[in-house]
């Protein structure tokens, strides 16, 4: 075993003496430095000694993303500014960017949490990754790079974009591990073909390592179809450490949370109870480790559940389903709650379709109108109207299926589409507010 997944294994009560533990510690430091916190601490009439079981964390106020930026760009930061050696940033597409001031051990616990799940997948030091997630501002590209230099790989520090370069650089220095966006390394498959190059001829990728987006299972099977490589999803975001939060291993369909460092809870997202494990609900995490900018019982907006039961890979780290969905993407359509991750689902039911789709959303002065465009792949697509017609309805009926509602579907021919180098924009809505 790799010394760095020993963790993995730790007895369930000695985690959850553990997490207590830090909890007891974390509470205090919270209320003395962070006056939002205290101040709503004081509201709901908790005080930290109040806090004497793991349970009791139910009692103490939620965190949200809002918070972050009404208090841009130090009013959550908990640690004097000589102990600050990083800041991360969204991008802060509206209004203000969140802000993650980090300590020397906040960054550190972050490269551990990548490493483990890096050695999980069975990345070993001997592997070449490729990162091409963005660097900078954006936690993937760092936060990829770190662990896989922490678990002693050595790292291709492409960034995204410049993709013929990617494919090259790929190809020549013998990259086994991509990390990446689920989109973008669709883009770089896309690209390849049309440079002659097939990753299962032409390189060694073994590995792929995606994150940053949701994607589901159908998408996930579809990479590997096309590269030849077993594809790893990695979760984090980066109010909470960015990637490595949590990760899949071999024997479940679902992510091992790092739970020594990283709290989880799911609420009922209408009455914000705690939900038992096996119940879906959105998934809320405390940072039990953080210091720079701790976050206790902060709302991610991923829908997800606890899953019930131990794991036959032996590690004592409780498993949450992967994220297809989150509260704040869910359109509504004449009514009816649509998630994006759903039409994906229909879609990839399809063979001859290809995994770029993208829904537009308008409206008349008295309907929505719910259109998907979605592309076809080389070999299907052809001038034949009659054979497209089938197809369409075809698709359709997929679709339909599974979100009960009748969208307009355009199909398109191959490349058409949108491609992006960071995160896809799957949705365009241009209804009147």
């Amino acid at each position: 075993m790799n010394p760095i997944s020993q963790k993995d294994y730790i007895d369930r009560a000695a985690l959850r003496k553990l997490q207590l533990e830090k909890l007891q510690e974390l509470i205090p430091y919270e209320y003395e430095r962070v006056p939002l916190f205290r101040r709503r601490c004081d509201e709901k009439g908790v005080k930290p000694r109040d806090l004497v079981k793991l349970e009791d964390l139910g009692k103490f106020p939620f965190m949200i993303k809002t918070d972050l930026r009404d208090e841009y760009p130090y009013g959550l930061t908990a640690a004097p500014m000589k102990d600050i050696v990083r800041f991360h940033c969204s991008s802060g597409t509206t209004g203000k960017p969140i802000c993650i001031p980090a300590t020397m051990n906040d960054v550190d616990i972050w490269s551990e949490g990548v490493a483990r799940c890096l050695a999980m997948y069975g990345i070993t030091p001997d592997d070449v990754v490729q990162v091409s997630y963005g660097y900078g501002l954006f936690t993937g590209g760092l936060g990829a790079h770190y662990g896989a230099e922490k678990l002693g790989c050595a790292v291709l520090p492409t960034s995204a974009g410049n993709t013929e370069k990617q494919i090259m650089l790929m190809k020549d220095l013998g990259t086994t591990v991509i990390a990446c966006t689920p989109s973008y390394f669709l883009h770089l498959a896309t690209s390849a073909e049309k440079m002659g190059v097939d990753f299962r001829r032409d390189t060694k990728l073994k590995h792929g390592v995606f994150g940053a987006e949701p994607w589901t299972n159908e998408i996930k099977t579809r990479i590997e179809e096309i590269a030849g490589i077993q594809a790893h999803d990695i979760y984090g975001l980066t109010e909470i450490a960015g990637p490595g939060v949590a990760g899949n291993c071999p024997y479940c369909n679902g992510l091992h949370i790092w739970e020594d460092h990283f709290y989880p809870e799911i609420i009922d997202p209408d009455t914000l109870e705690v939900l038992p494990d096996g119940e879906q609900g959105e998934l809320v995490f405390t940072t039990l480790d953080r210091r720079g900018t701790p976050m206790v019982r902060y709302r991610t907006r991923d829908i997800s559940r606890l899953q019930l039961g131990e794991c036959p890979c032996g590690r004592t780290m409780r498993v949450m389903d992967r994220v297809h969905a989150r509260t704040d993407d869910m359109l509504i359509v004449h009514g009816v709650n649509v998630f994006p991750s759903q039409v994906e689902a229909g879609l990839m039911k399809v063979p001859e379709i290809a995994p770029h789709y993208q829904i537009v959303l308008s409206s008349t002065d008295t309907l929505d109108i719910f259109e998907i465009k979605v592309e076809v792949v080389p070999e299907a697509f052809s001038d034949n109207i009659r054979d497209l017609e089938v197809l369409r309805k075809r698709v359709l009926e997929a679709v339909k299926g599974i979100i009960g509602l009748t969208p307009k579907i355009t199909l398109v021919g191959p490349a058409t589409l949108p491609r992006s180098e960071g995160k896809i924009k799957r949705v365009i809505d241009n209804r009147r507010k």
